[in-house]
């Protein structure tokens, strides 16, 4: 690992064969892997945090394990050792520190390593992108990954069903609000035929992903916490991925019908644009009630002022929204 000291003595030579440039190298790299684990949070990725975590982050071991390295070896990484590092290696620590592309091509520039699959698409939203998102308003849409994480939405998404500002980070996975989440499950229209389809659509698309520690966390924490996912998941159903109605139980302004319609934002499956386009009048009018009560909640917390009906809480269903109830579940 170590070289061996110069033949001879010159003035303003090194004490070693290693180039300076290849010390400078290794210390960015070990900088850039610090940065980069610290800014994951252990819940994003399905690991507990503990009482005694002083890390803003994931600890060392925490980024070996997720990414099947030897903590050892991982951690003489961040020491900026002179150790070798393989393609194979750089990409699961890229997978498990959830790099972009472009921290993910600087990561190999920086360990001296061919990308053995350049390209491998961002997970960040551009800003374009999160321009369309707010210029669909007041129609909902969103930015999702083939995991079903939602990564970025507008306000009418934002209110389908709760309000996703006030869930954690790593909760925001329409897999894991559709099995566990109260409001979501009784939201979803033919619930049913809605998760198992949802189930089947992640086991085709994580084919892709087997070794992928994301997602296999994000499959153990649902076989964890839900019996209907593990009986769902044990079937081994697979579906394509496709466009179809959509129908949600929203409590506050009752039934929504969409027109549901996922546009890939990459030339590979990937992180899509998925919008909600109602399907009938009165959606759109109710669309419309959501978004100003929205809003109305919104003024009046700035003002200090108590929530109305929709906000914290759960209101009680009248009036048409107790009707859609019933039909829905009829």
């Amino acid at each position: 690992m170590s070289s061996s000291a110069p033949s001879a003595a010159v003035p303003g030579a090194f004490a070693s064969s290693t180039p300076p440039s290849d010390t400078i190298r290794r210390r960015e790299l070990a900088d850039f892997l610090r940065s980069r684990r610290e800014r994951i949070t252990p819940e994003r990725v399905g690991l507990p945090r503990g009482p005694r975590r002083r890390t803003p982050g994931l600890r060392r071991e925490e980024v070996a394990q997720l990414a099947a390295v030897g903590v050892t070896w991982y951690t003489w990484l961040e020491q900026a050792r002179d150790i070798h590092v393989s393609p194979q290696v750089l990409d699961a620590i890229a997978r498990a520190l959830e790099l972009d592309k472009n921290e993910r091509s600087h990561l190999f520039v920086l360990a001296g390593q061919m990308d053995p699959v350049p390209g491998t698409e961002c997970p960040g939203v551009s800003a374009p992108v999160r321009l369309m998102l707010d210029r669909l308003e007041p129609f909902p849409a969103c930015v999702m990954n083939s995991r079903y994480d939602v990564v970025a939405y507008n306000g009418a998404y934002r209110h389908l069903v709760v309000d996703l500002d006030e869930l954690p980070f790593e909760d925001r996975n329409v897999m894991w609000l559709a099995f566990t989440h109260p409001a979501w499950r009784e939201a979803l229209v033919d619930r049913a035929e809605t998760v198992r389809v949802m189930a089947a659509k992640f086991r085709t698309a994580m084919a892709e992903h087997l070794a992928e520690p994301t997602w296999k966390c994000l499959v153990k924490r649902l076989l964890s916490e839900s019996a209907e996912f593990r009986e769902l998941w044990a079937r081994h159903d697979v579906v394509m991925p496709d466009n179809r109605a959509k129908c949600f139980l929203n409590r506050e302004v009752g039934r929504l019908n969409f027109d549901h319609t996922s546009l890939w934002l990459g030339p590979q499956a990937g992180p899509r644009l998925v919008t909600y386009v109602p399907s009938d009048e009165e959606t759109r009018r109710r669309l419309e009630r959501l978004l100003e009560s929205a809003r109305e909640r919104a003024s009046a917390a700035g003002r200090g002022e108590a929530p109305g009906p929709g906000g914290t809480g759960e209101p009680a269903l009248t009036g048409s929204v107790a009707g859609d109830h019933e039909e829905a579940w009829a």
